[in-house]
């Protein structure tokens, strides 16, 4: 094996230089520290026999001319039915107490996407029990789906909430990808699943935002490696969560300037798109299984045309946009029905039904904004009775939107509820054509299918 020694050290990055040609883009390099060994990702060569590598884990106490290792071939980590229950970093070693896994099987964590003659075509709608995505944004089977929101709007939820939904009612293989989060949301996520008997079908995979920017560039391909297993090798219809992408994209700007290249729009990496379209080109369906992907995307400061969450919408079947004026109102799922949509929403997809239902609500709480100004000014009273009639329904609409979750049990003091498409489309088409018109706005609220809003009413009236 070929043997180097480092040359200079500037934070994350590490410079080696080899006595022969450096190894390939992308070789995994080890190096004593102390006790414990430093993995380095070789990601440029210099010239002059200089490979320049990104380091996955601290370099406080490496020195100059340590000795350093080629080990061969790229990070490898292990895959297959044993690593499901368990929880690895970066470099697929088990965090979660327990002693080294044995599987059958590793993979690289850089991989080539499926040939396009593999990939499926067809097109199948998943049901996530949440009314509003089901309603407005439906999930397509094996397709990409984008959570975007600023701070604290609900995205973790949601994911989690999806998690608890889909690994009941599913019961497919999960794969999550904690990606620059909070350590204290991966520890609650654990022990939630564990609660819930969830966790047994999961594979969770960390690289949290106390660690260094290699791992968080690296471990969202960690978690799609595991995740490919299971589509390639076992023909599952896999869920891969990623929690969250913009953290994947920063850690890549992080190391991005450390490596020399010349920022480009925001101070972003001129490799930006590139890197996301080698992350999610592999995230598709073949002929074997499916990988079905839902994708948190923080939006720094609200603001959609930021480069980091424009580049991922290009690469997206459904965007659920949560809304931070819905917080606000405290509607949770704070999801926009205005601004989310999906490449499904399609008569002959979902059927005439569906989509007229989801057309109508969209078109009642258009309205519903275009009057708000007006209201603001001479409020309702002044509105035509067409005009107030279709502002109660809308209000109606929204409060029915929101829905109390099982993950948030502990918080809300409500039994979460799964609701499913029939009746969420059911629901709503009563509220449009009338049904409901008398019953007050408050029986709407955190409520799980019509038949609740129904029984709360009847309760209020005795």
């Amino acid at each position: 094996m070929k043997q180097g020694t480092i040359q200079q050290i500037i934070g994350p990055v590490v410079d080696v230089l080899f006595k022969e040609e450096p190894p390939k883009i992308f070789s995994a390099l080890t190096v004593k520290n102390g006790e414990n060994e430093l993995t380095l990702e070789v990601q440029q060569h210099l010239g002059g026999k200089v490979a320049r590598c990104i380091a996955m884990g601290g370099t406080d106490g490496l020195a100059r001319g340590a000795e350093v290792h080629d080990t061969g071939k790229p990070i490898t980590v292990p895959v297959g039915k044993e690593t499901l229950g368990h929880i690895f970093d970066v470099l697929g070693r088990p965090i979660d107490g327990t002693k080294e896994i044995k599987t059958k099987k590793e993979y690289p964590i850089h991989r080539e996407a499926p040939e396009f003659t593999d990939q499926s075509t067809k097109t199948e709608v998943f049901e996530t029990g949440i009314k509003v995505i089901d309603l407005i944004c439906p999930f397509v089977k094996g397709g990409k789906v984008g959570l975007f929101g600023g701070a604290g709007v609900g995205k973790t939820v949601i994911v989690m909430e999806l998690i608890h939904n889909i690994g009941k009612v599913h019961g497919g293989a999960s794969v999550f990808a904690g990606v620059g989060e909070r350590t204290r949301e991966g520890n609650d996520l654990y022990r939630e699943m564990k609660e819930s008997g969830v966790m047994d079908k999961t594979t969770m995979v960390f690289g949290q935002m106390n660690e260094p920017p290699g791992n968080r560039a690296r471990v969202a391909l960690t978690g799609l490696c595991m995740a490919e297993y299971f589509r390639d090798e076992e023909g599952k219809d896999v869920l891969l969560f990623i929690d969250n992408v913009f953290r994947f994209t920063q850690a890549g700007s992080e190391v991005s300037a450390l490596l020399g290249r010349i920022p480009s729009a925001v101070g972003y990496q001129p490799t930006l798109a590139t890197e996301m379209g080698e992350l999610q080109e592999r995230i598709t369906s073949t002929h074997k299984g499916s990988i079905t992907s839902v994708q948190a995307i923080y939006v720094p400061a609200d603001d959609l045309t930021d480069p980091a969450p424009a580049t991922t919408f290009g690469h997206l079947d459904s965007t659920v946009v949560l809304a931070r004026s819905l917080v606000e109102l405290g509607i949770y799922p704070a999801v926009d029905p205005l601004d989310s949509n999906s490449t499904i929403l399609d008569p002959k997809i979902l059927g005439e039904e569906h989509y007229k239902v989801t057309r109508g609500v969209q078109e009642v709480l258009q309205r519903y904004k275009d009057l708000q100004d007006i209201i603001a000014i001479l409020g309702v009273e002044e509105l035509s009775p067409e005009d107030k009639l279709l502002v109660s329904r809308a209000r109606k609409i929204q409060r029915f939107l929101s829905q109390p979750f099982s993950v948030a049990e502990a918080f809300t003091g409500q039994e979460g509820k799964y609701v499913p498409l029939k009746e969420t489309i059911k629901g709503f088409k009563e509220i449009l054509e009338g049904k409901h018109d008398k019953k007050s706005e408050s029986a709407f609220y955190m409520k799980g299918g019509i038949e609740d809003v129904k029984e709360s009413d009847e309760e209020k009236k005795s």
